[in-house]
């Protein structure tokens, strides 16, 4: 008689019953094995075995995972060259960006060392002075002019000299309340009188339209040279006395003109020289004398009357003799 057919036939254990059994039967030998892996000697047969199966399973496992990353190698290649024309795309995006951002730092630079030259400009005895950026004057009675952002406000007046960073640029001929005309040295109706430094000749720079104003009227004892440096005279009390100009260049005519030096950079920021006379330059109180010598020499003497010039004694005055009378 079989198993299925006996008294026990009708027994049927519950399925959860058989799981938890099973599940302490594993975690027995599971305990077992850590302890007898434990206590096992290192140089054991048992240990022995182990460590060959393990290498014999990593040798395995390493032949085994070698073409799974030869595949994930290939995806990756595959993944970045697709990828590769958008990131390309990307690149020269940045790079165009920065290509600006470069630009502009390095305009920055230069803007921030003319500015510190213009801060350097100073004059002796000190004037004060305005800043202004200037702009290209297409309009106006003149040929050679510039805007400034500076005018009345600012104290600016006409005939105010301007200067740049390395020279003379020219003078105000039109103010306004927030900005001012500036007639450069190369203007046809600019005349500004000048000074060789060399041998302290006179001259009159004038304006021509072109590059290099020329020098007339020249006086000098001694003949000018290339080079010399050309400064503003002061004469007739329009400019102060000194400021750089350029430089005697002698011209295709013959004759001797001035490499300004304002030409070195281009006139985009510039000083305004507050000058209006010399009487500005200092106090006329502060050039009168402290004590003033005595003006008066005395009384003018009195003219001397009759009665102070006569003697004191009278003189006799003898009388006329009386004639006879007749008989």
């Amino acid at each position: 008689m079989s198993l299925r057919d006996g008294p026990l036939s009708d027994i049927k254990p519950p399925l959860t019953w058989l799981a938890v059994a099973a599940l302490v039967v594993a975690v027995v030998v599971a305990l077992g094995l850590f302890v007898a892996g434990r206590r096992a000697d290192s140089h054991g047969p048992l240990t022995t075995t182990r460590r060959s199966v393990e290498n014999a399973l990593g040798g395995a496992s390493g032949v085994l995972s070698t073409p799974i990353r030869w595949l994930a190698d290939a995806s990756d290649a595959g993944r970045a060259y697709i990828l590769a024309s958008s990131q390309n795309r990307q690149l020269h995006r940045d790079l165009a960006a920065a290509q600006t951002w470069r630009d502009q730092a390095i305009a920055l630079r230069e803007e921030n060392a003319r500015l510190r030259a213009l801060l350097g400009v100073r004059t002796d005895p000190p004037i004060p002075m305005v800043g202004a950026r200037t702009v290209l004057d297409a309009r106006g009675p003149f040929a050679n002019t510039r805007i400034a952002d500076a005018g009345s406000d600012r104290g600016v007046v006409e005939g105010n000299p301007v200067l740049g960073e390395h020279g003379l640029v020219g003078r105000v001929t039109g103010v306004a309340p927030q900005v001012s005309r500036i007639m450069l040295l190369t203007d046809v109706e600019s005349r500004t009188p000048v000074l060789v430094a060399r041998t302290n000749g006179r001259a009159i720079l004038t304006g021509d339209g072109g590059a290099t104003p020329k020098l007339e009227y020249l006086r000098t004892h001694d003949a000018l040279r290339e080079g010399d440096r050309i400064l503003t005279s002061g004469d007739g009390g329009v400019l102060p006395r000194g400021l750089p100009v350029g430089v005697a260049v002698k011209g295709l005519d013959g004759g001797w003109r001035v490499a300004l030096d304002a030409d070195a950079s281009p006139i985009d920021f510039v000083r305004i020289l507050l000058f209006s006379d010399f009487s500005q330059l200092v106090a006329p109180k502060a050039l009168a004398p402290a004590v003033l010598p005595p003006t008066a020499t005395g009384a003018p003497a009195e003219a001397p009357t009759l009665a102070a010039v006569a003697p004191s004694h009278q003189v006799a005055v003898p009388k006329a003799a009386t004639p006879a009378k007749a008989p």
